[in-house]
């Protein structure tokens, strides 16, 4: 060999020769099952492939391939593995001439069918398995970095490929017994061909350029949706783990578009299919976000928000084509559901790892896509019977909660627009109690910025240990939109205690607001609105003119305890203290169903009639005004009744009409007194009221639409002079008032000695120059 190997050194030329010779022997002793002499053949080739690294190696390579394709094609194991070994070796050669004609299709064939050998022997299997993964290694290693070589990446290659690693990785072994113990087996034997798979894969996908992704992601989907391993569903998350950790992080964006992608092309597949591939979705976004998502982010949301709608039209249909007929696959409404539950985790998941930047602009995405609230819904019937809006409007409201759970920014002014916080609170308004708690949870989400919120999760009166306040500045970046839209928030906090199919939820819920606002705060202004609403609910449960139920008189007069309670031992006023100490107190002596304690219980200890309620059992106004009043708070807005500032927004409101609405605006603005004690009837609103002011409405708009085609048509088609007569007269009209003004603002002081009385009886002063003016004496230059 010693001989040989000099000679082939000595003269390149000859090593085709050398090649075609062996190679000929070679196929020779195989006919005739000489397998000893075979090897020596083999071994000859792989000793002179080592040693040559001349520019005539390529006609010996083609000799050489054509000894291992002959051996692969053997039905013995052992010739098998051995061509293989011979063309790993020859992989881990690094060529100095490329070579153009090569071609490696039946060696990828060869190697993936031994991939998926079936043989009867165990560790014979483990072999031929173990050998072909190590020759696609070697085909990927040969031809993934040389431009010149056959493309591996195309989908032909990839097709065999990737289904022969995952079908390798997916079958564990199982007689890991007959293997020898670690400490007498060597490092390679204690390998599995799963192992080996998942190295080879990593390194394929490693070596994957940005336009070879979608045909190396693609093959995984076609061999998960073949062998049914969305619904376990733990396969596939292995799977894409070790795809977005072996890929470029700048690559993360196009399997995640793959996912969106399939996601759309199983849309009518089973619910478990469809949450496996959502499941796996949310763990390959998460990892992506670390990298570099791009302009995935609102295409994902938007087909996962696509999904969601489709899944509820599912679930009210019962079938994907939205009629019933005999070859139709019916739909369990679970599955829907849990898909639903998995489409939402995955929405919170995948916004908790974005930037804040990127975050704003998933929640204004999501409140777009809210339906807008209005007086007459269409309720479109299915199976369940549901709403078809409200169940959208439910499931948006939960993604919402989701990504706005834990949203910080230095400036959300900048990063959630006005209009955001309008739409979110006209849903405040509407009659479903459940979408009215969604709203509350997130309005607590955006403003508890501190993590307080579960030291509010239940309603007392005593406090054990008073949350402590924020830090200082902790606040600048909730005060200024807070600043803008108080009044409003504080209007839908007063109508949603009004509301009577609030449950115990509701109204922590409520608390939880009230609480946060005050400790996340921390503003006089803000505490001093928030005990006037306070004050005006203990109203609303005290003259109840909406009718409410027992229960609900009860849980404001709780509200408002529990909620005075706190901010008197955030304020440390001591005489507010005192006064809302002997309130609750009285209460738990006479009115202990006045109390959160026993409210806010399984079984509530509820009092029968509420009509008599004495003063002592109420907080005074009159008298937490003057005792704030005295520590330096305004006395004089505490002393003003808080009165909700109603719109148009409130007819959204079903159980209210435009009547009761106008009442009750007449009614809010008699009320002068802080403890009721006087009240001026309301204004009457009959029917023929109602009918004249929207005739007269009508009207209106009839005399202004006419006005203005009058205008357009004498611009049309007057002529020029006309019309620059009349802007002429406007101008001078104009120029006279300004005149006025100026003569106004500019004329000396009237004199001091006194005024001139003009016509009709009415002083006059008159204007003197400043010169003439005559001051007292006592006036000193």
């Amino acid at each position: 060999m010693e001989k040989l190997t000099f000679y082939a050194l000595s003269a390149p030329e000859k090593l085709d020769r050398i090649g075609a010779y062996l190679s000929e022997r070679l196929i020779r002793d195989v006919g005739r099952h000489r397998y000893g002499y075979v090897c020596i053949a083999m071994e000859a080739l792989d000793q002179l492939l080592m040693a040559c690294h001349c520019q005539s190696i390529n006609l010996f390579v083609e000799s050489f391939l054509k000894m291992v394709a002959k051996l692969l094609e053997s039905e013995k194991p052992n010739l098998q593995i051995l061509g293989t070994n011979s063309f790993v070796k020859f992989a881990n050669i690094e060529e100095d001439t490329p070579s153009y004609h090569r071609s490696y299709d039946f060696f990828v064939s060869r190697f993936s069918e031994m991939c998926h050998s079936s043989h009867d022997d165990l560790e014979i299997k483990t072999k031929i398995r173990m050998s072909g993964i190590k020759g696609l290694q070697g085909v990927v290693r040969k031809t993934v970095n040389d431009e010149l070589q056959a493309n591996i990446w195309d989908p032909q290659h990839m097709d065999k490929i990737v289904p022969s690693l995952l079908f390798n990785l997916q079958h564990v072994e199982e007689a890991e017994s007959r293997s020898p113990s670690p400490l007498q087996a060597p490092e390679k034997e204690k390998e599995s061909p799963a192992e080996l798979a998942e190295r080879c894969l990593r390194e394929l996908l490693g070596r994957a350029a940005f336009g070879n992704i979608k045909n190396a992601i693609k093959p995984v989907l076609i061999h998960l949706d073949n062998h049914s391993l969305w619904e376990p569903k733990v396969f596939a998350i292995r799977c894409f783990k070790i795809i977005m950790y072996s890929i470029q992080p700048q690559h993360s964006h196009l399997v995640i578009q793959q996912l969106l992608g399939h996601l759309d092309a199983n849309s009518r597949s089973a619910a478990t299919v469809r949450a496996g591939i959502v499941e796996v979705l949310s763990e390959a976004a998460v990892i992506a976000a670390t990298g570099s998502v791009g302009p995935t982010v609102l295409e994902m949301f938007n087909t996962l928000l696509r999904q969601l709608r489709l899944s509820i039209d599912y679930a009210l249909t019962g079938s994907y084509d939205g009629a019933v007929s005999l070859g139709t696959k019916i739909i369990k409404e679970h599955e829907e559901r849990m898909f639903q539950e998995a489409v939402i985790k995955t929405v919170g998941s995948f916004a908790s790892t974005l930037p804040t930047y990127q975050r704003s602009e998933v929640i204004l995405f999501i409140m777009s896509k809210v339906p807008r609230p209005s007086l007459h819904q269409a309720v479109d019937t299915g199976r369940t019977g549901e709403n078809r809006n409200r169940l959208t409007q439910i499931m948006l409201l939960k993604s919402l909660l989701q990504v706005s759970t834990g949203f910080q920014c230095n400036n959300m002014m900048s990063a959630l627009p006005s209009n955001f916080l309008d739409r979110l609170l006209s849903t405040a308004l509407m009659e479903d109690a459940e979408i009215r708690l969604f709203v509350l949870e997130i309005l607590i989400s955006f403003i508890d910025r501190h993590g307080n919120r579960h030291k509010f999760s239940t309603i007392r009166a005593r406090f054990k240990g008073i949350p402590s306040a924020t830090e200082e500045g902790a606040h600048t970046a909730i005060l200024p939109p807070f600043r803008l839209h108080s009044q409003q928030l504080y209007r839908h906090i007063y109508l949603s205690c009004k509301e009577e199919t609030n449950v115990q939820k509701h109204y922590e819920a409520l608390y939880g607001l009230l609480a946060l606002i005050s400790i996340e705060l921390a503003n006089e202004e803000v505490v001093v609105d928030l005990i006037r609403l306070v004050l005006a609910v203990q109203d609303v449960a005290q003259v109840n003119e909406e009718n409410l139920p027992v229960y609900n008189r009860c849980a404001l007069y709780a509200l408002g305890a529990a909620y005075l309670n706190l901010i008197s031992q955030l304020t440390t006023v001591p005489a507010f203290c005192q006064h809302i100490h002997e309130v609750i107190e009285t209460r738990k002596k006479e009115a202990p169903y006045m109390l959160p304690e026993d409210v806010f219980v399984e079984r509530p200890r509820l009092s029968q009639n509420l009509d008599g309620v004495v003063i002592e059992l109420l907080f005074r106004q009159s008298k937490i005004s003057e005792v704030l009043g005295g520590s330096g708070y305004n006395s004089d807005r505490l002393c003003l009744p808080y009165i909700p500032q109603l719109t148009d927004e409130d007819r959204l409101s079903k159980r209210r009409s435009i009547g009761e609405t106008i009442s009750l605006q007449v009614e809010v603005e008699s009320r002068n007194s802080p403890e009721k004690e006087e009240r001026v009837p309301a204004e009457e609103i009959t029917y023929e009221t109602l009918k004249k002011a929207i005739v007269d409405s009508v009207a209106v708009e009839e005399q202004e639409r006419e006005r203005r085609r009058q205008v357009v048509e004498k611009f049309q088609k007057a002529p020029f002079e006309e019309i620059a007569a009349h802007c002429g007269a406007r101008a001078s009209l104009l120029q006279s008032k300004l005149n006025q003004i100026f003569e106004i603002t500019i004329r000396p002081p009237p004199s001091p000695s006194g005024t001139i009385t003009a016509a009709y009886g009415q002083p006059q002063n008159h204007s003197i120059p400043v010169y003439e003016m005559k001051f007292p004496d006592l006036c000193v230059y």
